[in-house]
């Protein structure tokens, strides 16, 4: 499994997608997977850039991923229909064009955070019909549109959507793994990943913490190996795909507030199990320990831009010891 860097993390250099990938080849990451392009970026990489980058990334053994999918056909502000078809064709091409079969695919939301929002069974309607309707298309182009285990679908729900649009694994659908998103859907990520594992085509490790509060559950990134997501013993599961699965860290500053002791709140989450509830308590306690331990700490969003680039070095060095320990497992 080769260890590489999500562009987002980097987000504050400002770097272009061919600065980038300098940037991953100078500090050892070996590959990156691209959350997107800026509107700026959009208007430069035309199909020569990224044949350049194609290029780049073949002459010094890079992966690349691609990103700018969307699944959900809703603006998240006004939930009034939107065509996503189009710019999923342009994703879609732009990653033929790269000669990768990766398309990841986040439309963005704490969905049920706020009752105004359209419930959760809406959603999945909506998703899985305009999601059928790409199938042909994405096939065409040869590529997976990887659904990010982001803030829209539980593990649950994801493989209840990929029945509603009448696919399997290795088809036109699948899963960006994002480890520590599960935790703020109320997942244990160990047993959030096993449940998804045969959709995995492409990942965000992350590794994070999980609090107790007055007001809920707080969850948040911190640097990889230091958090409490079972790191090992998720590349131990992906390692056991028959194809290849590219490790790309994502980390980011900033928190989120779960407010679990809301009945309402709670009853979006109707397949949480007391069973993985109780994990995640005990997850609560190991983070407090680390945390006052000195071991682990919370990062904001105002102080990520200034300590981003050390953090990914870390974790990129962090990410390739725990994967290669995998690699020992079953020898």
């Amino acid at each position: 499994m080769r260890v590489g860097i999500d562009s987002y993390s980097l987000l504050p250099l400002g770097l272009d997608p061919m600065e980038n990938l300098r940037w991953a080849l100078e500090h050892g990451a070996q590959g990156v997977q691209f959350s997107g392009l800026r509107e700026e970026e959009g208007k430069e990489v035309d199909e020569a850039y990224l044949k350049d980058m194609a290029r780049f990334a073949a002459d010094n053994d890079l992966y690349l991923e691609w990103g700018g999918g969307q699944h959900i056909p809703l603006d998240m502000l006004t939930w009034q229909k939107k065509d996503i078809f189009e710019a999923n064709r342009k994703a879609a091409a732009q990653a033929s064009l790269l000669g990768t079969r990766v398309v990841r695919s986040c439309s963005g939301g704490l969905m049920r955070w706020n009752t105004d929002n359209p419930s959760t069974e809406a959603l999945l309607a909506v998703t899985a019909e305009a999601l059928r309707e790409q199938r042909s298309m994405l096939r065409d182009h040869g590529v997976v549109l990887a659904l990010e285990t982001h803030f829209e679908f539980t593990t649950f729900e994801l493989l209840r959507l990929f029945e509603m649009c009448d696919t399997v694994p290795g088809d036109y659908l699948g899963i960006c793994l994002d480890t520590m998103n599960l935790l703020t859907m109320l997942e244990d990520p160990l047993a959030g990943t096993r449940r998804v594992l045969p959709w995995v085509v492409a990942t965000h490790i992350k590794d994070g913490g999980i609090l107790l509060r007055d007001e809920g559950v707080v969850t948040f990134p911190c640097e990889v190996g230091k958090g409490v997501v079972d790191l090992e013993g998720i590349l131990n599961l992906l390692r056991s795909l028959p194809q290849e699965v590219h490790l790309s860290i994502e980390d980011h500053g900033g928190e989120f507030t779960l407010p679990i002791f809301d009945a309402r709140f709670l009853a979006e989450f109707p397949d949480l199990t007391l069973q993985e509830f109780v994990g995640l308590c005990r997850l609560t306690r190991l983070t407090e320990e680390r945390m006052q331990g000195g071991t682990m700490e919370m990062t904001s969003r105002q102080d990520w831009p200034g300590i981003c680039e050390g953090r990914i070095k870390k974790g990129l060095a962090a990410l390739k010891r725990l994967a290669a320990a995998s690699s020992q497992v079953g020898l």
